[in-house]
């Protein structure tokens, strides 16, 4: 049973990283394919006065944040920082409780 369990969980967490991948990759793409229209745009319109890097920086730097947080490259936001804070909330509820008992 507890084998069971810990495949189910194991499981879980597999699939919630997958999906966590999958979002990135997914604002990646949208972040080229509306940047490269945003470019288009801008050179069509308006090519003496660029303005199209604006949004593409903007966004860029939420992308490579984004990233950093999937792929574990920020050690204030990776998995471990996630546990020690989830440890830490679980033990003042529980000495909470116990104070008031």
């Amino acid at each position: 049973m507890e084998n069971n369990n810990q495949n189910e969980e194991r499981y879980y967490k597999a699939k919630k990283r997958v999906e966590e991948i999958k979002g990135f990759y997914g604002n990646l793409v949208a972040y080229i394919v509306v940047n490269i229209g945003l470019l288009v745009i801008n050179l069509l319109t308006s090519p003496k006065h660029l303005w199209f890097y604006w949004p593409m920086l903007g966004w860029g730097i939420g992308v490579v944040f984004h990233g950093m947080k999937v792929f574990n490259y920020m050690p204030f936001i990776g998995k471990d920082w996630e546990e020690k804070k989830i440890k830490e909330f679980m033990d003042k509820e529980k000495e909470n409780k116990e104070t008031w008992r």
